[in-house]
């Protein structure tokens, strides 16, 4: 027997993975590593008052992140127009020892507020059924205000055992992956983009993540992270208290950081198990197809899956490593009993200095195939079948949903060392993994600065 539950655009993307980090939360490497760069921010050094509060321990930042998408031609509603969103993240980085003399100690703080609009939603997507990506990785997660990290973290044993507790999403340290792209499917953390467990920035939980550095190459994590669904409540984004909790996730994960031919990489293998229990796509408690009975679907006691991400440089230009082509792909699996989306793939690469007279310019370049479980779409042929309706156009339609593509080019203007401008053209193939909704292009823009 098959399964699946159908799911709307805004449903998949308020309770699934669609939560996105920006480029702020990839901060996994060890605090305070660069030296001080004022020329970093749009403010300055503030009179030299911000090179003294980082010499003592204080790193104030306080970032932005802007995005246009316009639908130029296709999607399911050919009016063109225009959307933006957008994200504001106020944080500071405390280096304890520093501070306060505690030994290998870190903390961290910010808040987050996001508005606008998406694309996406308004315009590329059949609304009986929405889109599987946003074009736009910036919004979600609730327009609003939230606590999106307050964690400290404490390293043992020379640096080999790291600890880290607190409120804090799991992109942050398991299958992170750079946002440079506006199309959410190269951005971030990939498996929470599909996972309704799952959630990434800009939303918080309670959770306790453990490092251990095997080599200077290879290190293993496991974390804890409460699996509570009001977090995502716009009114909760604030929530220190545990109620609402479900259970929790637990995501598992090593990395080999080699340098191949003088050249740096990343690969990332890891597993995740989500306590909650999870309804079944297609069958009833009975075992019965639920789309014919009405029957409360079937409940599993947990759902699984797992990822890979890889990352690797493989050329220079003019010998320096700054500049040069990287490849990457990710890829994720999941529970087919239970997820409505049942794997993604994706690819690219990214040129870093392609030009001489512009060294800390880039082009990215990225595909990347969403696949629809296809219990889902064997429950909405079902439901339309004994229905009796098989033309697309009846309001009462089923869409069938099959597999998403998307594609994007940017080329990335570095204007300052606190600006970065990054025109873009994304092509969706199939909005929604639905054959009839015309493939989309959208032209957009992303804005990237430090004040």
């Amino acid at each position: 027997m098959k399964k699946l539950r159908s799911k709307s655009l805004n449903r998949f993307q308020r309770i699934g993975g669609l939560s996105v980090l920006s480029a702020l939360a990839f901060s996994s490497a060890a605090f305070a590593i660069e030296p001080f760069n004022a020329n970093e921010h749009m403010t300055g050094d503030w009179g030299g008052a911000r090179k003294d509060l980082y010499d003592k321990g204080y790193d104030f930042t306080l970032d932005y992140v802007g995005e246009m998408g316009a639908n130029v031609h296709g999607g399911y509603d050919t009016d063109k127009t225009a959307r933006y969103s957008d994200q504001f993240a106020l944080g500071v980085n405390i280096d304890l020892q520093k501070a306060f003399g505690w030994s290998d100690a870190e903390f961290k703080l910010a808040i987050t507020e996001r508005s606008g609009k998406n694309i996406s939603n308004d315009r590329l997507g059949d609304p009986r059924v929405g889109t599987l990506s946003s074009s736009q990785e910036v919004w979600g997660r609730g327009q609003t205000w939230r606590l999106t990290q307050m964690w400290v973290k404490q390293k043992f044993l020379d640096g080999k055992l790291d600890i880290k507790a607190g409120r804090m999403g799991e992109g942050e340290d398991f299958g992170s992956f750079p946002c440079d792209f506006q199309n959410l499917t190269f951005c971030g953390t990939q498996a929470a983009n599909y996972v309704n467990t799952w959630y990434n920035w800009p939303v918080s939980q309670w959770a306790l993540r453990v490092k251990y550095n095997i080599t200077p190459e290879f290190f293993a994590q496991i974390g804890v992270y409460e699996q509570n669904p009001s977090n995502l409540e716009t009114g909760n984004g604030f929530k220190l208290s545990g109620s609402g909790a479900k259970g929790t996730l637990v995501p598992v994960e090593v990395v080999w950081s080699p340098t191949i031919n003088s050249l740096p990489g990343e690969y990332r293998l890891g597993y995740y198990l989500s306590s909650p229990s999870a309804d079944d796509l297609y069958e009833d408690v009975n075992g019965q197809p639920q789309g014919l009975t009405g029957n409360a679907f079937k409940s599993h006691d947990e759902k699984t899956g797992w990822w890979v991400v890889a990352q690797q440089q493989i050329s220079t230009f003019g010998g320096d490593p700054s500049r040069g082509v990287s490849l990457f792909a990710n890829a994720t699996v999941h529970d087919k009993e239970t997820n409505f989306v049942d794997n993604f793939l994706q690819i690219g690469m990214v040129i870093k200095g392609p030009f001489a007279s512009r060294p800390k310019d880039d082009i990215g370049i990225g595909v990347s195939r969403i696949h629809v479980n296809d219990d889902v779409s064997d429950r909405a042929r079902l439901i339309n079948a004994s229905n009796g309706i098989d033309d697309y156009d009846n309001p009462g339609y089923l869409p069938i949903q099959k597999s998403e593509y998307n594609s994007e080019i940017y080329y990335g203007v570095h204007v300052t060392d606190w600006l970065t401008i990054r025109p873009n053209l994304q092509y969706i193939k199939h909005p929604g993994g639905v054959d009839q909704v015309d493939d989309a292009l959208v032209a957009g823009i992303k804005l990237q600065t430090k004040f």
